[in-house]
């Protein structure tokens, strides 16, 4: 589709007010201070941003306000977590009435469909609209699993373009490479792999961390995409207790912790959820604390 999309793509938290009120304002700032540490484009709705706790119509609020603050500075996608496939066209379609530059598409949720049907769900999505899909592959999460095989014969469906690849296993990006080639952006959505990824050939980094450490994430990215793996490596080093907060459960409540911590929005996230409490909001502090006290330095933007 002539689309290149890569970089580091923030999958943005949603901000709450305390009621758990959808914050549009606390958002937008968020929002703002992630365009300014230079990243490649926003993902919001994702997991980390709590899709499936809002309501349709809130989704729809929160990303036309999006789409009109960042007014094409990056692009900015949808994800898309709905139980039926229908529901992921209709609302696929509304992203395609808002604005939307695409749309981060998650197998149904709920019912865990067999290779067959996993297709079919994404070519049906496919179809109804000419936005570009990046297709969400995390079986771990999801108890689906979208293998290269499977990409290799979904590749006749020009508007999906690019792949999260949240299998939790690094060597995912090169058997798909094997398989399909370049025909897809590879994006790697684990956080405590994202410099093997880039080793390996990923182009992007759908990142949860960077939400909180913004600056370092981006420089972080900067100096693999450069090849400078000793630097990035130390960077990483110092990073990656911190990255490890994204591959646990509550991975919504210890990233949305640690923007509260560095002063970037609100812990509040919507029930089921709660915040974290006693022994394990301790440990998790602790991680944050460390990580803050021994932030690197790391060149201004334009200095680099």
């Amino acid at each position: 589709m002539g689309i290149s999309w890569s970089g580091v793509f923030p999958a943005v938290t949603t901000q709450f007010t305390e009621d758990q009120s959808v914050d549009l304002e606390g958002t937008a700032r968020h929002v703002e201070v992630l365009l300014e540490s230079g990243v490649g484009g926003l993902v919001m709705l994702g997991s980390l941003g709590e899709n499936v706790s809002l309501k349709p119509e809130e989704k729809r609020r929160l990303m036309a306000s999006t789409i009109r603050q960042v007014g094409g500075r990056v692009p900015v996608l949808s994800g898309v977590a709905e139980t039926a496939t229908a529901g992921a066209a209709g609302y696929v379609m509304d992203m395609e009435k808002l604005g939307a530059d695409g749309v981060m598409v998650m197998p149904a949720m709920v019912y865990k469909s067999d290779p067959r049907e996993t297709q079919e769900h994404f070519r049906t999505i496919a179809r109804t609209t000419c936005l570009p899909i990046l297709v969400y592959n995390n079986p771990v999460s999801y108890g689906v699993d979208i293998t290269p095989r499977m990409f290799a014969e979904l590749a006749d469906q020009k508007n999906l373009i690019a792949i999260k690849e949240s299998s939790a296993d690094v060597r995912r990006i090169t058997d798909l490479i094997n398989e399909v080639g370049e025909r897809y952006t590879i994006f790697t959505g684990v956080d405590d792999l994202a410099l093997e990824s880039v080793m390996l050939g990923a182009k992007g980094w759908i990142a949860g961390l960077v939400n909180a450490f913004p600056a370092e994430n981006q420089y972080l990215w900067e100096l693999a995409a450069a090849g400078k793996w000793e630097e990035a490596k130390k960077i990483y080093r110092w990073y990656m207790p911190l990255l490890h907060l994204d591959t646990h459960p509550k991975f919504v409540q210890y990233i949305k912790l640690a923007v509260q911590e560095c002063g970037m929005g609100r812990e509040t996230v919507r029930a089921p959820r709660l915040p974290l409490a006693g022994a394990e909001r301790e440990a998790v502090l602790k991680v944050i604390h460390e990580g803050i006290r021994n932030r690197p330095s790391v060149p201004r933007r334009g200095a680099r």
